[in-house]
């Protein structure tokens, strides 16, 4: 289906690609992983044509194949509508049955060479009309497509322009899906799918029977739909393939570094050896040496001095010939929530809370106390009320009615989906300033733990990406004195090593967490309790498993 050889690229002077290759097979449904900026999106782009290689070949089997692609940051016209997206295909056969019915009447009274001309492209259009007609899927598709990405109940002739950044996200993976390419490349498909759509995606790749590349940090999600992994290592820029899913991918991996230092400890311990075999040699030479005047036991130093030099050599060869490197470690973010001062034992407390916007509630009648200590997972659709839930208790909204409070000696730290609460012109280095008493240097070592190196600290943070900006504030949350954290949507934008290390430093964190999360994995090693907006309200259930159970109950 797809064949990749010897990709490299450059931007300037910095290597992003080098000598990728890998093979795609047509059913093979592919995850690419690697830390944020290794040059994933930049890989995709190469095999879609969207960007040249600066060496390699792309080769697709057939070469007709189409492919599906959806892109980050997705750009729509000024006056498209669902309507004009989702019937792109529609839309396209209607124009080739027109261009097609006036080509056969020119046909009708064309002569000679023009008639050739212009028989040759009907044909051309009959050709793409047919290809368009065996790509085209059945309504009953489209509507489960729609359904399944909660587009179904928004009017088609809703401009695109008025949906929300979930939503057009939604939209172009529905637009993919409809029009049935022979193979999909997928770039971050799970950003802005609550749980629900998530599991239907899921669903729907396992049903899929053509070749599939998928960039995802969810692992759960790669989990339940790849049977391989091309892992772009950043040090090397290089894929290396590793099949079955991705827990698979890390038993494999953890095998790898440990048998990597395995052999680097024995390596090291036979030079140790060699060396130190070889300084009581010369030692014991040069004592004999320096002790006599006599040629006999002289010419036995020089012999022992010999053996010295032949396990010198040794050593040197070694190096030169089979030299293993000491496993390398990438960096990733590390959190580290030190001192955390502690709270009464009720945290928050919620009574006949109704919030939303003006006079129109969107969760009513919340009862539910948050206890010191308690790791709370809140999931639900998009739309039903999560964040505004938790700008309420971050006093950014008044609640409709009802009310909350917080509980004694709590200290709130809120982390913003959008992260709108970080000053455009300030920079990495004057927000840990103004939250952290600590020394210039101090901070500039605290803030390379978030990946912040060099002069990146003083970068404005309306350069930043949405990557950077989540460890920005997730640093000035480490760097106060937090006891309860609201924290909207937290590792949307951070690559699968950071979100590990996020877990850990959350699960370690002693005080009270309250979290906006769609990471199933996550959820399920992280939280001790699960809230659920659904349909106006806000159930508590123990965990993921006995929320589905009682949802398969109730359908």
């Amino acid at each position: 289906m797809l064949q990749v050889s010897n990709i490299s690229k450059r931007y300037g002077d910095v290597r992003v690609l080098r000598d990728v290759s890998f093979k795609l097979s047509p059913n093979d449904h592919a995850g690419l992983i690697g830390p944020n900026g290794c040059g994933k999106t930049t890989l995709l782009r190469i095999l879609v044509g969207a960007e040249t290689a600066g060496a390699g070949s792309v080769q697709r089997n057939p070469p007709t194949a189409t492919i599906g692609y959806l892109e980050q940051g997705l750009i729509f016209k000024e006056d498209d509508t669902l309507d004009t997206i989702l019937r792109h295909i529609e839309i396209e056969m209607e124009k080739l049955e027109d261009k097609i019915a006036l080509l056969g009447v020119q046909l009708s009274i064309a002569q000679g060479e023009n008639q050739d001309e212009i028989l040759k492209v009907y044909g051309e259009a009959l050709s793409q009309l047919e290809a368009l007609s065996i790509r085209q899927i059945p309504m009953y598709q489209a509507e489960d497509i729609l359904d399944g990405l909660g587009l179904g109940t928004i009017p088609l002739e809703t401009p695109v322009k008025q949906l929300s950044g979930g939503q057009k996200t939604r939209l172009g993976l529905a637009r993919i899906l409809l029009a049935n390419p022979d193979m999909l490349i997928l770039d971050e498909p799970t950003n802005h799918l609550d749980i629900r759509a998530l599991e239907w995606l899921e669903d729907w790749i396992q049903r899929y029977k053509q070749a599939i590349i998928i960039v995802s940090h969810d692992r759960t999600f790669l989990d339940r739909t790849v049977n391989v992994i091309f892992d772009l290592d950043p040090l090397t820029h290089s894929i290396q393939t590793y099949p079955g899913n991705y827990s698979d991918y890390i038993h494999a991996k953890q095998n790898e570094i440990n048998r990597h230092w395995e052999a680097y400890n024995a390596q090291q311990e036979r030079i140790e050896k060699l060396q130190g075999e070889s300084r009581r040699l010369s030692g014991y030479a040069n004592s004999i040496e320096h002790g006599t005047i006599d040629f006999a036991p002289r010419k036995v130093a020089k012999g022992i001095a010999r053996r010295a030099t032949v396990q010198r050599k040794r050593i040197e060869r070694e190096l030169a010939e089979e030299h293993i490197e000491k496993p390398r470690q990438t960096w990733h973010m590390k959190l580290d929530f030190i001192d955390t001062p502690l709270s009464g034992n009720d945290v928050l407390i919620c009574d006949e809370l109704s919030i939303g916007y003006g006079s129109q509630p969107l969760v009513t009648g919340i009862n539910q106390i948050i206890q010191q200590g308690e790791r709370i997972a809140l999931i639900g659709p998009n739309g039903c009320g999560k964040t505004t839930f938790m700008r309420t208790v971050a006093n950014q909204l008044s609640p409709i009615s009802g009310f909350f409070r917080l509980g004694e000696n709590v200290s709130l730290g809120y982390f913003s989906q959008e992260q709108e609460n970080l000053p455009p012109s300030a920079t990495p280095f004057s927000v840990i300033r103004a939250v952290a008493s600590i020394s210039d240097t101090d901070i500039r070592s605290f803030l390379h733990f978030f990946l912040f190196s060099g002069d990146d600290v003083f970068l404005p943070i309306h350069s930043l990406s949405y990557g950077e900006r989540a460890r920005l504030v997730l640093a000035r949350l480490v760097a106060s004195d937090c006891n309860l954290l609201l924290l909207d949507e937290p590792i949307n934008h951070l690559d699968i090593p950071s979100r590990s290390g996020f877990e850990q430093a959350m699960t370690a964190f002693e005080g009270t967490v309250l979290t906006v999360v769609h990471d199933r994995y996550f959820i399920r090693n992280f939280a001790t309790r699960l809230w659920v907006i659904e349909n106006g309200t806000l159930s508590n259930y123990l965990d993921l498993d006995e929320y589905k159970r009682l949802q398969d109950r109730r359908s």
